[in-house]
């Protein structure tokens, strides 16, 4: 009867292990291998919605950069100079999709009186890298793209750097965590606590309302590509930063809750600058409220960093 009992608890117990790892396993992958849009589909998308102008990007004098990761990969961007400035914004874009998306903003931030550097993030466009880490590893990548962009444009540039969703946490963990390299930031729509978003997409996508699964996924993303979910943690890194943020969401936005950039907005010392849309869904700000967007960077930049410096080399009022 004990050999029975055993045998049949050894099965359960090889049984749940099974289980258990497959299940690690599928979650990790699930996150570090997330599917990413096809760049056709991108493309398109922004031609037909007018958001990318095929003579401009064809006409503007642009250099396209390799830039070698300290992670070991190059990082694919584009430089765009249409105007004769040193002031440069760079630009970093959310998960699943690549630097045209990014166009927009170059843009608009010409309009601002700024050239632009657009670049894919790890995995992502035309940029190596085998994982999406969520700005784990990426945050070091935007340190290498703005020590790279400062050898060219020189310390006397006035730097900003956009970041929507992964790319505004990215940005901020880069710069809370690796060196607040900045003369300012424009967090658009980033999540607070990696942790507290896939809990929330969970419940929300599925049945599922256990802590079970993070726990999994961090154990299998420690062992396979070297960090949890913890460490990816914006709120936190935010603390550190002395540039002036401005923090953007809309209201709408179901995907990451606006309550995060409050979050993040609250921890935050000053200078900073907080704008709440009330339309747009999920990365749709800016798509939804152009020029009221465009407007608020201007407010936001007239405010926190032209009272700081010395000089404004474009008069943009």
């Amino acid at each position: 009867m004990k050999r029975k009992f055993f045998w049949v608890s050894s099965i359960i117990t090889t049984i749940l292990s099974t289980a258990t790892t497959i299940f690690g396993f599928a979650a990790s992958n699930r996150l570090m291998y997330i599917k990413n849009k096809d760049a056709n589909f991108i493309f398109d998308r922004e031609l037909k919605a007018q958001r990318f102008d095929v003579n401009w990007f064809n006409q503007c004098p642009k250099e396209e950069l390799s830039i070698d990761s300290p992670n070991g990969y190059p990082i694919k961007g584009i430089f765009f100079q249409p105007l004769e400035t040193k002031n440069t914004i760079i630009i970093c874009h959310g998960v699943t999709e690549n630097k045209i998306n990014s166009v927009k903003y170059a843009r608009m931030f010409e309009r601002l009186g700024y050239n632009s550097f657009v670049f894919d993030h790890r995995r992502h466009g035309d940029s190596g890298g085998k994982t999406t880490s969520y700005g784990y590893y990426e945050k070091f990548d935007i340190a290498a793209v703005v020590q790279t962009v400062k050898s060219i444009v020189g310390e006397d540039a006035i730097i900003g750097i956009h970041g929507e969703s992964m790319g505004a946490a990215s940005m901020i963990l880069y710069a809370g965590l690796v060196e607040d390299g900045a003369d300012f930031y424009i967090a658009d729509c980033g999540f607070s606590n990696f942790s507290e978003l896939i809990s929330y997409i969970l419940k929300k996508e599925t049945i599922l309302r256990t802590k079970i699964p993070i726990h999994l996924a961090n154990i299998f993303l420690k062992m396979r590509d070297g960090y949890t979910l913890k460490s990816i943690t914006p709120k936190e890194a935010v603390k550190n930063i002395q540039s002036p943020i401005l923090f953007i969401h809309s209201l709408e936005d179901d995907f990451i809750l606006p309550y995060m950039t409050e979050e993040m907005y609250e921890e935050k010392e000053e200078p900073k600058m907080l704008k709440l849309f009330e339309k747009g869904a999920h990365a749709q700000s800016f798509n939804q409220n152009s020029k009221e967007y465009e407007e608020t960077v201007l407010e936001f930049l007239q405010k926190y960093v032209y009272v700081n410096l010395e000089y404004i080399e474009k008069d943009i009022s």
